[in-house]
């Protein structure tokens, strides 16, 4: 039975912090030299810890407890929350009845006609080799094989008029075929790459190209797309530790289409249980709901088609179902209490440790070396062999290192690392323009960088806040979101994508638990300073505090607060209010600022401690269980305990990954080996043997919370100890 907690109560709570102010506004970049003569590529630590990107307070000073986070995926269920509050849930995996017979018969009677003619046109154009390879792949098609039609590939030509005319070839008298340009066995040629179009039933793609602003869809053998349907397909994404671009990038590999063709509103984490809507550009549901039996650890389904794709930011947020296990406190009341509080009062709205990647180098890090303007040093942190990464990839790094063979580097270098391969790929064109080098990168993940150092220094300001001022009450200087017709108002920008094209959305992995914009009623707020005036009416309360994002358009705190923004952005050789060079991208001065709440309350918060014998069985009831009720589906797969390390791929899986050309992770994502510096967990009791079968007590908690927000964070002001994978994996031990 759920108990649900208090969210209209006035905050009346204390706060305390791991440090005070004086060890607190030293920076913590500056333990290791990061002045403009340092190269953060010497850096020596294998992890971040929570204290190290400004995480440093708690609002109450209830005791925490023992709990396990995720120590099965079930464990962290995540569904969306769309622009328009409907919890987004997978209820269906079957297509809806599709009739497009007008198609279908179009590529039957292509199909039934005999070629003998176009072939020989084709030997005008074409060596031998090439004529035949093309009537042996006519006659496979015409010859109504199940087997799958795999593309050819034509010999190397580097006469670029030449391969126009070819492509034009098939435009005009093979139309159920559809051709591309692929690389040939060296750097001057290229290939023409032949495919079955798939107006039928098999895989194929054509060459058109379809424009939503900047970003190109991937339309390909949709010609004949029914002039009835809408040009997207919407479908509930369902996957288990799999992140959004991963999952898409082999939805798409199966499908023969590019990822950008998929549009949707947030990326997920991980290591989670999670549902989401997401859009395809002219593709038939049919196609999609047959992959549910192929695809590992995920489902799709609930299909109909629209009229607009989704963009990055269209939600409301996202609703948690998060089971705590193997909790351990000096009795049911401490839990009761803690529960309770933070359905009350909320928790301080950090960006969690996801925001600054899980590898040996943070991405603040690189983030204060691009906007000191060092532009070797940046790409040398990048490239640069680092502790904790697979075998595979320190090899390729020091290879590089050793040697400066880029080719060789590329072949040795998991298609996975994107940034570090787009950088490799420059320098081989333009060696020594470590500039042009970072920028090959593509934008929304090297903006990552940037944003990371920002949210850095939020933090930090956050923490300030709260060791000086409390969390029960606004203070004379505080900004807060305005309400009526106050002066001194600037406008309040969307905090995770400001200054960010979304025309690369689909090139990286967030490092986010969670991404999107804040909540769409906020765009317009105006914030304001408070006076004197306001605090003796009262008409603001905790809830309206607000923190800026540094930029060009926002105000800083008319208090102390202010004041670490500038010192700890010294400190790291930054100006927030000049820039040492003049790329705009690179530059918290050419970048509009944002604000972001301090305090957050999670929404319609419930929790329950319950008693379990078994750690294999979940604790909670995902989409896909709910389905099996009323309708045998296949398993997503064989769940297995995480033991803290919040997921292993299977074999198999990784065997799909490896040939999969598109699939794109932020680089630090690779690393998960960490040696955790935070806190010891509180010492109330030994922790259980998660083996045995005496009763162990869980708690489960459901609670919504804005774009943006981190869930960790709601986890660490319950517990009161580190959300670092590390961490929660000691708790396994």
């Amino acid at each position: 039975m759920w108990r649900c907690g208090v969210s209209i109560l006035k905050p009346n709570c204390y706060f305390h912090c791991k440090r005070n102010y004086l060890s607190l506004s030293k920076s913590n970049l500056t333990k290791h030299p990061i002045t403009k003569y340092s190269n953060y590529s010497s850096l020596t630590m294998t992890t971040i810890t929570e204290s190290d990107v400004g995480i440093l307070c708690f609002i109450s000073n209830l005791p925490g407890f023992r709990g396990i986070l995720k120590q099965r995926y079930s464990d962290f269920i995540v569904n969306e929350v769309d622009i328009e509050g409907n919890v987004v849930h997978l209820t269906s995996l079957d297509a809806p009845p599709e009739a497009f017979q007008e198609v279908e018969t179009k590529i039957s009677d292509q199909l039934n006609k005999n070629y003998a003619s176009e072939i020989e046109k084709f030997r005008s154009l074409a060596c031998e080799i090439d004529v035949d390879r093309l009537e042996a792949f006519i006659n496979q098609i015409t010859s109504g094989s199940e087997e799958d039609i795999s593309p050819i590939v034509l010999s190397p030509d580097s006469d670029k008029s030449h391969r126009t005319a070819m492509h034009n070839f098939f435009k005009e008298n093979l139309r159920f075929l559809v051709t591309d340009t692929v690389d040939g066995p060296d750097s001057s040629s290229k290939c023409i790459r032949v495919r079955l179009n798939s107006g039928n039933k098999n895989k194929g793609r054509n060459l058109n190209k379809r424009k939503r602003g900047d970003r190109p869809y991937d339309s390909r053998g949709s010609s004949h797309w029914p002039a009835h349907l809408g040009n997207f397909l919407r479908f509930h994404l369902f996957k288990e530790n799999k992140d959004t671009q991963e999952a898409l990038g082999l939805i798409g590999k199966m499908l023969g289409i590019q990822p950008r063709s998929f549009g949707f509103a947030g990326t997920k984490d991980k290591r989670s249980v999670s549902t989401q809507r997401v859009t395809v550009f002219k593709q038939y549901a049919s196609r999609l709901a047959a992959l549910n039996d192929r695809l590992i650890g995920i489902k799709v389904g609930d299909f109909c088609y629209v009229k607009d794709d989704l963009l990055l930011g269209q939600l409301l947020g996202n609703r948690f179902t998060i089971v705590l296990r193997g909790v351990v406190a000096d009795s049911e009341d401490t839990i009761q209490a803690s529960a309770e509080s933070l359905g009350r009062h909320g928790f301080i709205n950090y960006f969690g440790l996801q925001r600054f990647g899980s590898g040996s180098v943070p991405t603040h890090h690189i983030g204060a070396t691009l906007l000191r303007g060092e532009w070797k040093a940046a790409a040398s942190t990048i490239l640069d062999p680092r502790e904790g990464e697979r075998n595979i990839i320190s090899k390729a790094r020091e290879y590089y290192k050793q040697t400066g063979d880029i080719d060789g580097t590329l072949k040795q270098l998991p298609r996975h690392l994107v940034a570090e391969r787009a950088m490799l790929q420059c320098l081989k064109k333009s060696p020594g323009n470590y500039l042009q080098a970072l920028k090959a990168i593509p934008r929304t993940l090297r903006m990552m960088y940037v944003h990371s150092y920002q949210s850095y220094l939020w933090n930090h300001a956050a923490s300030v806040r709260v060791k000086k001022y409390g969390s029960r009450e606004v203070v004379l200087g505080d900004l807060v979101y305005s309400k009526g017709d106050d002066a001194e108002k600037t406008e309040v920008l969307p905090p995770e994508h400001e200054d960010n094209s979304l025309e690369d959305a689909y090139d990286c992995g967030q490092l986010d638990e969670i991404s999107g914009k804040d909540l769409p009623l906020e765009k317009n707020n105006l914030v304001k300073v408070i006076t004197a005036s306001d605090i003796s009416t009262g008409n603001y309360t905790i809830e309206d505090v607000v923190l800026p994002m540094p930029g060009s358009r926002i105000i800083y705190p008319m208090n102390e607060v202010a004041e670490v923004y500038h010192d700890m952005a010294k400190k790291d050789g930054i100006s927030l209010t000049e820039s040492v060079h003049n790329i705009k991208e690179f530059s918290i001065t050419s970048m509009t600022g944002s604000y972001r709440r301090v305090f957050q309350k999670p929404i319609d918060f419930q929790w329950d401690l319950l008693s379990y014998t078994d750690g294999n069985l979940a604790l909670s009831e995902t989409d896909i269980d709910k389905i099996a009720k009323t309708k045998p589906v296949n398993p997503v797969k064989e769940e297995n305990p995480t033991n803290g390390t919040e997921g292993e791929e299977s074999s198999n899986h990784l065997e799909q990954l490896e040939s999969f050309e598109d699939e794109k992770k932020f680089s630090t994502d690779d690393n998960e080996v960490e040696v955790s510096r935070e806190a010891e967990p509180p010492q109330v009791h030994s922790p259980p043997d998660l083996n045995s079968q005496e009763p162990q007590k869980a708690l489960k908690l459901a609670f919504t919370l804005p774009a943006s927000c981190y869930a960790t964070m709601a986890i660490r002001e319950l517990l009161k100890t580190s959300t670092s994978v590390a961490f929660h994996k000691t708790l396994n031990q």
